[in-house]
């Protein structure tokens, strides 16, 4: 959680956080300064003091809205830095930036970058900052940042808007099943009233609109793969598909809060009219995986526990997995879950045990998914059934939005 940002700090010797960008899906930025609309800010966030909030006088008072304290740009004589730097402008921004760390307290040690913005005026920028503030070191992090560290565990107001967007994300989930089962099949392909072939597309531009009028984004692209796409874990579908009766349909949405914020993660797997022998049988085995793994889930255990869990239950099922080759296409391919919140994917990660980290844990406040499936391309199927999980403080787990996990939407032939 945020409240244990200065301590994570610490453990890694990390004297400020400097994040640059945009508000607006800027999961750094956003986690910091979230309700202000910034097209561009900075933000110094010192390990010991307030965080200090850098924006032009144009977007003063949307940068009000955070509730942190704010100092304008134009406080800085761009201009009279400069003329100093002689002309040169990545020094200029550098020394522009040496004020703005002087303000916030910071005068030495380690800072650490963060954000979204064009990369190459950046580099030139602090590689200036890094010659003019030699006693400071600009540091990038990798793989378990003290971000990521803080952002593992939710407070109370985080999940309750992730919840949020779980009763928005199952609501349109169910319009889309609704409308599927409302149309009917001609020869085998679902047709509109009209009798036009009812295509991806048509899906899609129904979903987008839905989840508009919840007032939500939907920026990353729904998956809504069929038949073979679906053994392709994020094909997101062939937009000029018809929907047919029997094929596998891998439905995977995970749109956000206006803004880029709080996200859901939900998937269903769905044949239209019937499922095929073969594709109930690994419908079937999806299914009893997710039920015993959901079953087993327990407070701080590691969440590798869980991966190799999922492993050892597709293997009784004559399924392969990435943990017996890590170029597998076909089988289990992927891991079990991952951390969500402002980004779509962050801690805790669910790997297997060679590769996990002691930090992913089921720890409370966490909320993670839970999404075993199986992929077959050659044999024109796939499946993958999602739940996005709470691990509540009292250690029990909750399904933030629950919905039915059928396979088969029952579908009338023409």
């Amino acid at each position: 959680m945020k409240t244990d940002l200065q301590s994570l700090m610490a453990s890694k010797n990390i004297d400020a956080l400097f994040i640059t960008g945009p508000v607006p899906h800027n999961p750094a930025m956003y986690y910091f300064a979230g309700g202000a609309f910034l097209t561009h800010a900075e933000l110094i966030v010192p390990r010991e003091g307030e965080p200090l909030l850098f924006c032009g006088p144009m977007e003063r008072d949307e940068a009000a809205k955070s509730g942190l304290n704010i100092k304008l740009t134009t406080d800085y004589d761009f201009k009279a830095m400069r003329k100093e730097a002689g002309g040169d402008v990545p020094l200029a921004m550098a020394m522009r930036a040496k004020a703005m760390l002087e303000d916030a307290g910071v005068t030495k040690g380690r800072v650490s970058l963060y954000g979204k913005t064009n990369i190459g005026p950046l580099y030139a920028m602090f590689s200036n900052l890094q010659k003019i503030m030699p006693e400071i070191e600009i540091i990038g992090e990798m793989n378990s940042t003290v971000l990521l560290q803080a952002m593992a565990t939710k407070d109370e107001d985080e999940v309750e808007r992730i919840r949020e967007m779980g009763r928005i994300t199952t609501k349109v989930v169910g319009m889309t099943r609704n409308y599927l089962a409302s149309c009917r099949a001609k020869d085998g392909v679902l047709v509109t009233n009209q009798g036009a072939p009812v295509t991806i597309r048509d899906v899609k531009m129904k979903i987008n609109l839905w989840l508009a009028l919840e007032g939500v984004e939907n920026p990353h692209e729904t998956i809504f793969a069929l038949g073979r796409d679906a053994g392709v874990p994020h094909s997101v579908g062939n937009p000029d598909d018809a929907l047919k009766l029997g094929q596998t349909i891998v439905f995977d949405i995970f749109p956000c809060e206006k803004g880029g914020g709080y996200h859901y993660d939900f998937t269903r797997t769905w044949c239209l009219g019937y499922a095929p022998d073969a594709v109930q049988a690994m419908y079937d085995d999806v299914y009893d995986t997710y039920q015993k793994v959901m079953g087993s889930l327990e407070l701080n255990a590691p969440t590798s526990r869980y991966q190799e869990m999922t492993c050892d239950l597709f293997a009784e099922r004559d399924h392969q997995s990435i943990r017996d080759d890590p170029k597998l296409t076909e089988g289990y391919v992927h891991s079990l879950g991952h951390g969500l919140g402002l980004n779509l994917h962050e801690a805790p990660w669910f790997r297997g045990k060679a590769t996990a980290s002691e930090t992913d844990l089921l720890a409370p406040g966490a909320v993670v998914t839970i999404e075993p499936g199986l992929y077959y391309p050659s044999k024109g199927m796939g499946c993958r059934l999602e739940d996005t999980v709470y691990v509540r403080p009292d250690g029990t787990f909750e399904i933030l939005a629950d919905f039915p996990l059928d396979l088969v939407i029952p579908v009338q032939e023409i």
